[in-house]
């Protein structure tokens, strides 16, 4: 079921990821009052004038943020995890978790600094190197662990899950963001669906993968980190190690379009340092509250990418076409309107009863 879920996620998005691109060429070839629209926020802006921006622009800054709030998570849960074994380490009070987040501020005060993304791109090669040895090693381990233990496995677990799963997988391939940006820059814009398509299946079928190979190895005991599944030997330290590596770098890229939007808004297009570093407290901040990274993702995933990724491309579609569409393409567009709110209400609420419940 997780596959099915996972394959129908990366369709829908790949669908409603065109849709946009439709929507805005369509705009652009009928109306030379919006000739230069660059992004998802100018797409609304073009449909609802300034509330259609305001809305894409907040919730653009929201997920982007919720993105960075789960890096922090994950990292500050691995890195606990690893030193475990030492025994309780506490100073002030504080636990090992929050040491390792205060511990990863000044730094990521510093990366977050950085101007723009052209100095962050050694950084980002380096990540995503790490990122693919790491995720490669993983699934060997899986693997392994898979031979060895052979647990018992779950086709379905009740619409509980289900609703959670959908959250985590719309999180997942949460970029419709930097879809228009991406095709204003292709240099053939008429293959740019099917080169869009191809890397939309290829990354499909690498989390399919990387989910499935984790859920084989370890069953019902899969943890929200995989890693936290493997012993404390050498190579599953090293893993880890490089993943949170690649999460504690790709910080300051995610965080650049909250960057964009707020000095945009507030700054004129200017710099502004001091803003920069308020949101990284924030974020780090909101990482203490937050007990669980798969809870936390799905929430972030079930509520506001859903919204960006399903409800408002279908509805921008629908709205810009609405004169010319054949009845089957309005019932599809209503379809994934009213999917996309079910999903929202019922992922969201599953995901919050998960945040809120004691873990055992």
């Amino acid at each position: 079921m997780g596959l099915l879920m996972l394959f129908t996620v990366a369709f829908l998005t790949y669908y409603c990821m065109m849709l946009l691109v439709k929507t805005r060429r369509k705009i652009e070839e009928s109306f030379n009052g919006f000739s230069k629209i660059h992004s998802f926020g100018d797409l609304g802006f073009a449909i609802y004038g300034n509330i259609g921006k305001l809305c894409v622009d907040a919730m653009i800054v929201l997920s982007q943020s919720g993105f960075c709030v789960s890096y922090l998570i994950f990292i500050t849960t691995t890195l606990a995890y690893l030193v475990s074994d030492i025994g309780s380490i506490s100073i002030l009070g504080l636990t090992p978790k929050v040491l390792f987040l205060w511990g990863c501020l000044p730094f990521q005060l510093g990366l977050n600094a950085i101007p723009t993304l052209t100095h962050l791109a050694p950084l980002s090669i380096f990540a995503d190197v790490v990122d693919i040895t790491a995720k490669g090693v993983v699934m060997v381990e899986d693997v392994l662990a898979f031979m060895k233990n052979k647990p018992s496995l779950e086709t379905f677990r009740g619409f509980s899950s289900f609703f959670y799963g959908l959250g985590v997988a719309v999180y997942a391939f949460e970029g419709v963001g930097m879809i228009l940006p991406l095709e204003s820059e292709a240099k053939d814009k008429d293959k740019f669906g099917g080169v869009l398509g191809i890397g939309m299946l290829l990354i499909s079928l690498l989390y399919g993968a990387f989910g499935a190979l984790g859920y084989f190895a370890f069953g019902e005991e899969t943890q929200g980190i995989i890693t936290t599944n493997f012993g404390q030997g050498l190579t599953s330290i090293l893993v880890q190690l490089g993943l949170c590596i690649n999460l504690f770098f790709t910080f300051p890229l995610m965080m650049n379009p909250v960057y964009e939007v707020i000095e945009r808004r507030f700054f004129e297009f200017r710099y502004c340092l001091w803003m920069r570093w308020l949101m990284v407290l924030g974020v780090s901040l909101m990482a203490l509250f937050v007990p669980n990274f798969a809870d936390f993702v799905s929430l972030v995933g079930s509520s506001i990418c859903v919204v960006l990724s399903f409800v408002l491309p279908a509805l921008f579609h629908y709205i810009v076409f609405k004169d010319e569409l054949g009845w089957k393409c309005m019932v599809r567009d209503g379809a994934i309107v009213v999917f996309g709110l079910i999903l929202t209400v019922t992922g969201t609420w599953s995901s919050l009863r998960e945040i809120i419940a004691p873990k055992v």
